[in-house]
């Protein structure tokens, strides 16, 4: 893994080595092992000058030697390239380049890219399977092309003024350039505030742009252009097979291509391994390489000495007793988290308030020690239903079924009851209030009410309006959000609410959480999951086969139930889940009385005071946990003082 940056002008402004290295300089964390730096000067066809700079910072993974160095160059130094990620398929590519007289200098799939783009142009998008972020220069057109994964696996930020691009692994990497403006976006604040993270293509600052997964952007000609090359649109659930067989066909070729999936993410010239949570999809993960692997895969856990509400090392060592893999398990405490936690805070570009980012921070930690790249079991939750969320929705409307007056009494009941994430019964009830919240609502705003941190009304009341001091009007931006993912995606409700995640929360949150932690550690981070042919796959299959009465994933559990422990098949799910409401009321309620005190949120002027200073009130006195949304804010104002009021 690498952090790639750069820069181009078409308003003769020169491009500096100086620049690009003070970039590179910013992402020294994501590639350790070595550093380039490419300059060039031309003309455009019309004669204007075009002033051009790559940057490079490398973690070796593929081709160790001096020959994988980047920026890297065709045969006669017109095209070059800077590479982010890992593609699984270069050796079959390299094979065929080969055949067509394509000479390489080095074993590297970085220079497979280079070779397949000037075949295929900007077609070469299609052919690559990985996770990948990358700029090529092409001198002779000239052009600039931009491209990102499909599932958004390895992140990509630029900034465009009409005169020239900036580009980057990371925000922080691009404002290392004073002319990059730190304007923050009000929308994306909103979406913040909603969902925990900022989707793409949204950042916090105005200036500063996501490349969204799927997508290319070319620089030609001085103006710019976004394609998408990948989308799931117009895949149909069951649209390949007949009724009568479609379960088994399907179970089928899952395991085929998952099987196929993990072997290809295995390939590398370092230490390898895999993270093992106990779950059902690091679980199949490891029960996959196992069987693909020569020798004892290494497998790496963690759990918490403080609290067995959410320690999974039990399930872990049996997967790792049955197939006998290198098993090392982590115990953390309550104290090591919170160590951690300015540490976590400060690596975030933008404000990120998924909790779990610090136990993730952790287990990078220390697998880093044994190995330079690890699998995980991420996106099976979103391509197979793993959520208790999906399972509220396969049973909404047998719920709207029962009479109107019993479900109101069993409304009263429900939401008269105390809830917390603090204990697992109490969690249940916060999750039923949740449901029951939004089971009234349209589907488009029953997913939004199933997704939001912050709800609507309560957002609406935290901004105020700069001009005249009151309560701004409502925002709907959220709700649109959601409505253009619905749009872009039209199958059975589960499967359509498990795109809105796959296209949204799993590169925002899941996947931005893990590139964030792991990179902090110089460790690569692979997700077999998300191999695009799974996820393909994966939307073919009817939502009715993910979801069998209570059991989520059931699709998926049945098609390995073979290779794994029984103890698996019915364990409640668990997952990174932190007792924030504990923490906010002992250790960390200093940060409630720094962060969101009434003396700064009011000299600040974007949050309305009354309305904090309530939903704190609701949490001390113990009315309702807002424990998450005080979260939210908290995360806010630690990066607003890191990246906007310093510059005030």
């Amino acid at each position: 893994m690498c952090g790639i940056s750069g820069k181009i002008t078409y308003d003769g402004a020169k491009v500096t080595e100086d620049q690009i290295a003070r970039m590179c300089r910013a992402l020294d964390h994501r590639g350790p092992d070595d550093k380039g730096v490419y300059l060039n000067q031309i003309s455009d066809p019309k004669g204007r000058p075009i002033h051009i700079g790559l940057g490079h910072t490398r973690l070796s993974i593929i081709d160790l030697s001096k020959a994988g160095h980047q920026p890297m160059c065709n045969e006669d130094g017109t095209v070059w390239i800077v590479f982010n990620g890992e593609i699984y398929n270069f050796k079959p590519k390299r094979a065929d380049l080969k055949r067509k007289g394509h000479q390489f200098r080095s074993d590297s799939d970085t220079e497979v890219i280079l070779h397949l783009y000037e075949e295929e142009g900007i077609g070469a998008a299609r052919h690559l399977n990985g996770m990948f972020a990358f700029a090529i220069w092409d001198e002779k057109i000239p052009r600039l092309w931009l491209c990102r994964d499909r599932l958004g696996i390895k992140p990509l930020v630029y900034s465009w003024n009409g005169r020239k691009l900036v580009f980057a692994s990371e925000i922080k990497s691009l404002l290392q350039l004073p002319e990059i403006g730190r304007q923050m976006n009000r929308q994306a604040l909103e979406l913040y505030l909603a969902f925990n993270y900022v989707p793409a293509p949204y950042t916090l600052f105005q200036d500063i742009n996501k490349l969204e997964p799927g997508y290319s952007l070319v620089v030609e000609d001085g103006s710019i252009q976004l394609k998408r090359y990948w989308d799931l649109r117009g895949q149909t659930a069951a649209s390949r097979i007949p009724a009568k067989d479609q379960f088994i066909s399907y179970k089928n070729a899952l395991q085929e291509a998952l099987s196929e999936a993990v072997r290809s993410h295995m390939i590398a010239d370092v230490p390898l391994g895999a993270f093992l949570s106990g779950g059902i999809d690091s679980s199949i993960v490891v029960a996959v390489m196992a069987k693909h692997a020569g020798q004892p895969i290494k497998t790496f856990s963690i759990g918490f000495t403080d609290d067995a509400l959410y320690d999974e090392t039990r399930y872990s060592r049996e997967v790792a007793k049955m197939y006998q893999t290198d098993h090392h398990e982590f115990k953390i405490s309550e104290r090591d988290m919170l160590d951690v936690l300015p540490s976590v805070l400060a690596s975030f570009d933008e404000p990120f308030a998924d909790s779990s980012a610090i136990p993730t921070y952790l287990v990078s930690l220390y697998t880093r020690r044994h190995v330079k790249a690890a699998l995980s079991g991420d996106g099976g939750d979103e391509l197979f239903a793993g959520y208790r969320s999906y399972l509220g929705e396969f049973w909404h409307p047998w719920y709207m079924m029962i009479p109107k007056m019993i479900r109101r009494k069993i409304e009263k009941i429900i939401q008269g009851m105390p809830d917390s994430r603090d204990t697992r019964w109490m969690d249940y009830i916060r999750r039923a209030k949740k449901f029951l919240n939004a089971a009234g609502l349209d589907y488009p705003k029953r997913l939004l009410a199933l997704k939001e941190v912050i709800p609507g009304h309560l957002r609406s009341m935290l901004f105020i309006d700069s001009q005249n001091g009151s309560q701004a009007k409502q925002s709907t931006i959220a709700q649109e959000w959601v409505n253009l993912l619905i749009d872009r995606h039209q199958n059975d409700r589960i499967n359509t609410m498990l795109y809105t995640d796959l296209a949204d929360s799993l590169p925002g949150d899941m996947l931005n959480k893990v590139d964030w932690m792991s990179m902090q550690h110089g460790l690569e981070v692979r997700v077999p999951f998300l191999d695009h042919r799974v996820v393909e796959l994966a939307f073919e299959i009817p939502g009715d086969f993910k979801i069998k009465g209570f059991t989520t994933k059931y699709i998926l559990k049945e098609a390995f139930r073979h290779v794994l422990p029984k103890s698996l098949m019915n364990r409640p799910k668990s997952g990174f889940e932190l007792p924030l409401s504990r923490w906010l009321k002992t250790d960390l309620k200093f940060l409630i009385a720094d962060y969101l005190s009434k003396k700064r949120i009011e000299s600040q002027g974007i949050f309305d005071c009354n309305t904090i200073e309530r939903i704190k009130k609701d949490f001390l006195q113990n009315r309702t946990d807002t424990a998450w949304m005080l979260w939210n804010l908290i995360v806010f104002e630690y990066w607003y003082d890191g990246y906007m009021k310093t510059r005030a």
